[in-house]
């Protein structure tokens, strides 16, 4: 006869076992297994500059002048008692990237990404007393003066870090009927701007708000997202909804955006009659709009999607609610559709296919998409089209199909009037709060903003 043993037998014989195991390790007094050693840096300096440690998601940002090398630093790290550094400190480090050290102790480790960067060589420029918006990234400068202003023998007060020269030097004057090159040089090291200053323009571009200003945008998101904007497209208005309700022009405007963060919501000032019908009036005059997060819902309002085939799935979370993702980076899937311009120059992780929010970082979720594939009677991306006019034009990163979610979507001109461009994925955040120990770093804005100018500059063009 067979001796048979019962699972449940063999499971509290296993338990037994390991506690027995653990039991034994733990009276052997030299198994020399050490978990409670300490392993957090306490500095991280380069050229005497110490860096920001975040302990959380193990990012350290060092700022060093403009001028310095990133080819070869040499960091000085300050760890716990009988901690050691892979790569040691005192070693001399390529920083053209980010830099990855582990702090160990004992049997403990502790992971970092070192990352250097360089401060901008021009703090301030300015003319007249008016501050220019400067565009570190492009290299740009842009000034927008009174309208009438000369601007054929101006004076800037350029502002550098120290040790900087910049010709033509500061205070000298210049004609500006044309953009002016200003080259700035640290020791060898040289970067040139390109300086614009504009008098009397009319602007193609308008950010939407719910503010009386731009000055008076609270909304972190909307504030981060406005800075990009006029920063980008430096002769742009800000347009309120209180200005269209009172009767504002809005004919000489190419495109027009509105990126909504506060609410679920559409706020009473947006979805009065007298500023949906003109906001109607300048879409069929062939202006085009860019509606991103809870902006989306303005579709159905404004008549561009039958009523009730506005988006289906609106949800998001406000502070002090909210998380700090630790699992993956927040992606999105455009397969098909990569050829579409607002898709050029992203960086992606394979063919179609690109991250938005970085791991590490506080996120709200704000999201106001169409749930394709289970709510609402569309069942796929056709059906989605032929129900509403939109082109789904992005999904979340594992719909292959676009089938799941219609996150970027495109509606297009008819009879000449103006393009509509949708993005409501909650991954599409300009401002990572730093709330429960999350980065405030979001390596994938840069994006974000590519999708956002993309967009925008596609509009533009019937």
């Amino acid at each position: 006869m067979r001796n048979y043993i019962s699972k449940k037998a063999k499971s509290v014989g296993l338990v037994i076992m390991a506690i027995a195991v653990i039991t034994g390790c733990k009276k052997d007094k030299d198994s020399g297994f050490n978990v409670d050693s300490e392993v957090q840096l306490t500095s991280f300096a380069i050229n005497s500059v110490k860096g920001e440690i975040n302990q959380n998601t193990g990012d350290i940002i060092v700022n060093v002048p403009f001028g310095t090398s990133l080819t070869t630093l040499t960091p000085v790290l300050q760890m716990p008692a009988n901690a050691t550094a892979t790569p040691a400190s005192n070693q001399a480090m390529n920083f053209t990237g980010t830099v990855k050290y582990r702090i160990t102790n004992g049997n403990v480790f502790k992971d970092y990404n070192a990352i250097v960067k360089i401060i901008p060589p021009i703090s301030a420029f300015k003319i007249n007393g008016v501050n220019a918006t400067i565009n570190h990234e492009n290299k740009n400068i842009t000034l927008i003066l009174p309208d009438g202003t000369n601007v054929s023998s101006l004076s800037p007060d350029i502002a550098l870090q120290s040790g900087a020269t910049v010709s033509p030097a500061s205070g000298v004057a210049q004609n500006f009927t044309q953009p002016i090159n200003y080259t700035v040089t640290v020791g060898n090291s040289t970067v040139t701007y390109s300086v614009n200053v504009i008098s009397n323009s009319v602007s193609e571009y308008a950010f939407l708000g719910t503010s009386a200003s731009r000055s008076a945008i609270t909304n972190p998101d909307e504030k981060a997202a406005a800075d990009w904007f006029f920063a980008t497209y430096p002769t742009a208005d800000y347009v309120s909804f209180q200005s269209i309700e009172t009767g504002k022009k809005l004919s000489n405007y190419k495109v027009m955006w509105w990126h909504f963060d506060s609410a679920q919501d559409l706020p009473a000032a947006a979805t009065s009659a007298t500023v949906v019908n003109a906001l109607k009036a300048y879409r069929t005059g062939g202006g085009s709009l860019l509606l991103t997060t809870y902006a989306t819902r303005y579709v159905e309002t404004l008549g561009i999607v039958p009523a009730g085939r506005g988006p289906n799935n609106v949800f998001g979370d406000f502070p002090p609610n909210g998380f700090v993702e630790t699992g993956s980076d927040w992606g999105i899937s455009f397969k098909g559709k990569e050829s579409h311009p607002v898709f050029q120059g992203l960086e992606t992780f394979e063919p179609g296919k690109a991250y938005l929010l970085e791991k590490g970082t506080f996120r709200l979720n704000h999201t106001a998409w169409w749930y394709i594939n289970d709510w609402g009677g569309y069942g796929t991306a056709a059906v989605w089209h032929d129900q509403t006019g939109g082109t789904n034009l992005a999904s979340e990163a594992w719909d292959n199909e676009l089938n799941g979610r219609a996150g970027i979507a495109e509606w297009p001109s008819v009879n000449n009037s103006g393009k509509v461009i949708i993005v409501a994925f909650g991954a599409y955040d300009w401002y990572s709060e730093p709330l429960n120990g999350g980065s405030t770093i979001n390596r994938y804005l840069t994006n974000i903003k590519k999708i956002t100018k993309n967009a925008i500059d596609y509009l533009k063009v019937k």
